[in-house]
């Protein structure tokens, strides 16, 4: 009997890795065939994701805060101690509906910080606690590895939890952020009618990834708790 238990949850955790692997996996299939068909669509004004972006800031009185071009792909981001909307090279000039959508997010998240966004402000106070327990979680992984199974599946609860904590605080953060690209994009007429639904589609696949990330995280952490209890039994 205890064969066949230990063979059930050997068999669950199995299950419960795999789900989260193909929520992530969809997830970012469906952010990548969002992005492939909207960057290849230009928008009718033919502007700039620069352009895009320096409009955003100064409607909503943020011109101390640059706008400049970062290498790489998906590097796009707001940094709130330097005032700086970085966008990736891609976006920075780009002219598609996708560069609209990108910039503007980053432009929501300038928003957010200058209005002082509750869940922002809760996520910003979460960074260095968790890049604490993160860091310390790799060093008490090395010891927890000499100690036993046991201690290192402690430690890997424990930092699925901090993980976890921060992106349930991030959802918001990024939802609203969407909501007010959306927003800005209609109001300042920078988007037609047309071209709103590819906005709204956009923001809406980069947003179900960090839904993603929740539930695979959460499945990932129910798998270790899991184990924990298989092994104390």
């Amino acid at each position: 009997m205890n064969y066949m238990t230990l063979g059930y949850e050997n068999l669950l955790t199995i299950f419960i890795a795999i789900i989260g692997f193909v929520i992530v996996l969809f997830s970012q299939i469906s952010i990548s065939s969002n992005y492939n068909k909207y960057k290849r669509i230009r928008n009718n004004k033919k502007i700039s994701g620069q352009e895009v972006a320096r409009m955003i800031l100064d409607k909503n009185g943020l011109t101390d805060v640059h706008v400049v071009s970062v290498n790489g792909n998906l590097t796009d981001h707001y940094d709130p101690t330097r005032k700086v909307v970085r966008l990736s090279n891609e976006i920075f000039d780009g002219t598609s509906i996708a560069a609209l959508s990108v910039a503007a997010h980053e432009c929501g998240h300038a928003i957010q910080d200058k209005e002082n966004y509750t869940f922002m402000r809760i996520r910003s106070v979460l960074v260095p606690f968790v890049n604490f327990v993160t860091y310390l979680g790799y060093f008490s992984l090395i010891i927890s590895l000499i100690a036993g199974i046991t201690g290192y599946l402690i430690v890997g609860i424990l930092i699925l939890l901090a993980t976890v904590l921060f992106q349930i605080v991030t959802l918001p953060v990024e939802f609203d952020a969407s909501n007010r690209a959306q927003k800005q994009l209609i109001s300042l007429q920078l988007v037609d009618k047309e071209e709103q639904n590819g906005v709204h589609n956009m923001l809406r696949a980069a947003a179900m990834t960090y839904v993603a990330s929740v539930i695979s995280t959460l499945l990932n952490l129910l798998r270790l708790i899991i184990m924990f209890n298989d092994r104390d039994n």
